[in-house]
């Protein structure tokens, strides 16, 4: 390696976070600092790190997209025979970070996970590029193939069957919500001396907010 890894580091210094400052709602506290990341013009703004863990508290994480977000939570889809999938079917919770290097900061979000309806599921997938669909028919996700040439000849198979047709949405994929307990907001600061604010669901259903050591 040209570098010692343990020398690489950067100073935070872009901006700061209050108590003071964030909204009392943690969804629009993600919306505002959503509205910056879309007027920075960075790339893939809505990848985020999923983490699941199965049954016997194994973990797991990869990167997905987020689809949606509401007072509800945030939405993301997938194959439902993914090893995700199987995770989450065992063990419905997960955890989301979000890392947003341009500003830079992190959001942090773990809370309880169901599937979305068949309806939201149908609305998303229709308004899908072509090829993403049929790559959702094709693509045995998860599983071990003996090469490349499994998925090509399962695209070319759906693509003949599809030809000149609607592309119904499989069985086999859909969204999931996750719906947030925990939420947490973090802005670097100098000398890793960061911020962070912590939103706690209470029993009651409101949010209770709190400051973390860095």
């Amino acid at each position: 390696m040209s570098k010692n890894i343990a020398d690489l580091r950067k100073d935070y210094q872009k901006q700061t976070l209050s108590e003071d400052d964030v909204d009392s709602d943690p969804i629009e506290q993600f919306n505002s600092w959503w509205k910056d990341e879309v007027s920075s013009g960075m790339d893939e703004i809505n990848a985020m790190t999923l983490a699941t863990a199965s049954k016997a508290g194994i973990p797991d994480a990869r990167t997905v997209l987020l689809k949606s977000v509401s007072e509800e939570g945030f939405v993301f889809f997938t194959n439902y025979n993914s090893q995700k999938a199987k995770e989450l079917e065992e063990n419905p919770n997960a955890c989301l970070l979000f890392y947003w290097k341009d500003m830079e900061r992190q959001v942090k979000i773990s809370g309880t996970v169901e599937k979305v309806t068949a309806a939201e599921s149908d609305a998303y997938f229709n308004s899908r590029p072509e090829g993403s669909k049929t790559g959702a028919w094709a693509s045995p996700q998860s599983t071990v193939i003996e090469s490349r040439e499994v998925i090509e000849k399962n695209i070319e198979k759906y693509t003949t069957q599809f030809a000149g047709s609607f592309i119904s949405r499989p069985a086999h994929w859909g969204g999931y919500l996750v719906k947030p307990s925990v939420l947490e907001f973090w802005q670097g600061r100098p000398s890793r001396l960061h911020d962070r604010i912590q939103y706690i669901k209470t029993v009651d259903g409101s949010w209770k907010i709190q400051r973390l050591a860095p």
